[in-house]
């Protein structure tokens, strides 16, 4: 058993609601398994189990991790403590019941690429995002609400906007749903709870009125408002449940022999002490590319020997940056850096929108499929790759590009009705001469070697679409040995004697990889934005933003920073949490880097 604190017994200790507060590395996750698991020897059931919801699959995978570590809890509990997202519990609610909502007896996921090409016509009729006036986002955001709900009761696609919303309507509306919920899960406990949406609290308002609910939050880490957090989240859980309350807010378990989590409870208020933070280093770099990417490389290589001299083979180094641009910038430069420096494997958390439809498009030209309508099923997927890989905000130029396509293909198939040459200037003669070029790659059966074969025929065709498409398809990692999208590529081939299925194959294995709940947390090298850092940990973190462009010596423009601009405005609160929050995601050091002549405001006494 773990050295428990007061505070920690005294949530094994009491029943009922409970609402469980303290800082990073304080013990929530710790000691709310340690609780399951006590459910498990005393309260439980035959068949029953305790419900443990976060909102990512690598928090999950670490709570996972935190599970198979805890000696007290033995096999038998373990067994009783079922892991899961809010969003996979949600859809599985929605599968059996979703009929009583109005949606069809088969549904199937509509994931975030195809829900941003199904609703790119409608994007492309207004201006970008950033030039609507309120009126305007209303008016787009019923029209997307509209399409949204048209495709679910028509179509049976549901997106992922739906999950909460439909599965609150079925848990308030139904006794008997919420008894067959809590009948499985009498006990819930809420990861993350300060960060729960309007209509994912809806769901927890429901549950807890026929289960007992565990809510783990940390009220600085309140980092998305954005998406609809409330900073009143609490209160609510408070108000409807009266549950006992359980501060864990001095104990801190992560960094522990370090500053690391003082210094983050610091930078909420700006108000530093005058020594040195243990576990806390600062490098400022030159205000230009190579130099900031080359100070940014040194601090990595550093890390990297500290943490390889420990002799651990599962050590981590997260490099976090400010926004998603800076990811692909960082692992850009990592991938190709300046000098002689080797490549720095890593792996990179971007979007996925890009890549998913990346990979569409290599595994439609894996198929190779010979029928006279095959290039037009290519270019169709490059619109659809146009059309979604900016998510819920495409660019103007993609949307663009995708009817520009789409009008060179009926010109170029007009002319071949006719019998006459298609277009020499046409658009579509590099895309073509890339697609007739993958078509005759003579193909092995070895999946992984195929893919790249065809990725890289698109990277050195004169397409530069293509290119870009080629650039993207680099961060689909479900190519490795023993995953799921190998093995079905591999059966598919055993299968037809060829690839005849992969596009479907494809599609299938990224559906199931959103809710695959992975045991392994991530190692090594990895870049992500601080905002996909949350409820996560690693050993080292380095933290690095953008720079100031001058020109005659004034900042002109000043991209990629932690606060804006880097403009101190009032209390910048949700800056400093998101802050806190990257900072003590760290175990035994993290670094901050920001430009010399333009140090993050963050870092600066309060005034």
């Amino acid at each position: 058993m773990v050295d428990l604190t007061h505070a920690q017994k005294d949530v094994l200790r009491v029943d009922g609601h409970q609402l469980v507060v303290g800082g990073p590395g304080s013990g929530k996750t710790t000691v709310s398994i340690l609780k399951a698991a006590k459910i498990a020897r005393e309260k439980l059931r035959p068949g029953q189990r305790i419900l443990f919801l976060s909102f990512a699959r690598a928090t999950v995978s670490r709570v996972f991790q935190a599970i198979d570590e805890e000696q007290s809890v033995t096999e038998e509990e373990k067994k009783r403590i079922e892991v899961d997202t809010y969003h996979s519990f949600f859809w599985r609610i929605l599968k059996t019941h979703g009929y009583l909502v109005g949606f069809p007896r088969q549904m199937e996921i509509l994931t975030p690429p195809n829900e941003s090409i199904a609703l790119s016509a409608i994007r492309s009729a207004f201006k970008a995002p950033s030039k609507l006036s309120d009126v305007e986002k209303a008016q787009k955001a019923a029209l997307e609400t509209a399409e949204r709900m048209r495709l679910a009761t028509e179509e049976g696609k549901i997106c992922f906007d739906l999950f909460a919303e439909r599965a609150a309507v079925l848990l308030h509306d139904s006794a008997k749903i919420r008894g067959l919920v809590s009948t499985m899960y009498p006990f819930i406990i809420l990861d993350e709870f300060q960060d729960t949406t309007a209509q994912q609290w809806r769901v927890v308002e429901a549950s807890g009125k026929t289960s007992t609910l565990i809510a783990l939050a940390d009220p600085e880490q309140r980092i998305f408002d954005f998406i609809g957090a409330d900073p009143e989240r609490l209160d609510h859980f408070r108000e409807a449940f009266k549950p006992s309350e359980h501060d864990l807010a001095g104990d801190n378990h992560r960094s522990k022999g370090t500053d690391i989590a003082l210094f983050g409870n610091h930078l909420l208020t700006g108000d530093y002490r005058q020594e040195a933070y243990q576990g806390i280093d600062y490098y400022g770099f030159a205000s230009n590319p190579n130099q900031a990417f080359s100070s940014l490389v040194a601090q990595v290589l550093k890390a990297r020997k500290r943490l390889v001299a420990t002799g651990r083979r599962d050590w981590s180094l997260a490099i976090l940056v400010p926004t998603k641009r800076m990811t692909r910038l960082v692992s850009d430069n990592l991938r190709e850096p300046f000098g002689n420096v080797p490549p720095i494997a890593h792996t990179a958390a971007v979007d996925m929108e890009g890549p998913i439809l990346a990979a569409e498009l290599i595994a439609f030209l894996l198929q190779q499929r010979s029928h006279s309508g095959r290039f037009d099923e290519f270019v169709d997927l490059l619109c659809s790759y146009f059309s979604g890989r900016g998510g819920q905000a495409p660019t103007k130029g993609d949307l663009m590009e995708a009817a520009r396509f789409r009008l060179a293909l009926e010109k170029w198939n007009d002319r071949l009705a006719k019998g006459k040459a298609v277009p020499a200037n046409s658009v579509l003669q590099a895309t073509f001469a890339v697609h007739e070029a993958a078509a005759a790659v003579a193909l092995t059966g070895q999946p992984d070697g195929d893919w790249t074969v065809i990725r890289t025929v698109l990277e050195a065709g004169a397409c530069t679409r293509l290119t870009e498409v080629a650039k993207d398809a680099r961060n689909v990692r479900l190519l490795e040995r023993g995953t799921q999208l190998r093995q079905s590529l591999s059966q598919d081939w055993r299968d037809t004697g060829g690839y005849k299925n992969a596009l479907a194959v494809t599609r299938q294995a990224f559906v199931k990889e959103h809710f695959a709940i992975a045991h392994k947390p991530e190692t090594g090298v990895i870049v992500m934005n601080m905002h996909k850092a949350k409820g996560k940990q690693f050993d080292e973190v380095i933290i690095f933003e953008g720079w100031p462009t001058r020109y005659k010596g004034e900042i002109v423009s000043n991209p990629g920073r932690i606060v804006s601009g880097n403009f101190r405005a009032g209390a910048m609160t949700q800056a400093r949490q998101n802050f806190r929050v990257s900072v003590t995601r760290a175990k035994t050091r993290t670094t901050i880097m920001s430009p010399n002549d333009d140090v993050c405001v963050l870092l600066l006494p309060a005034k």
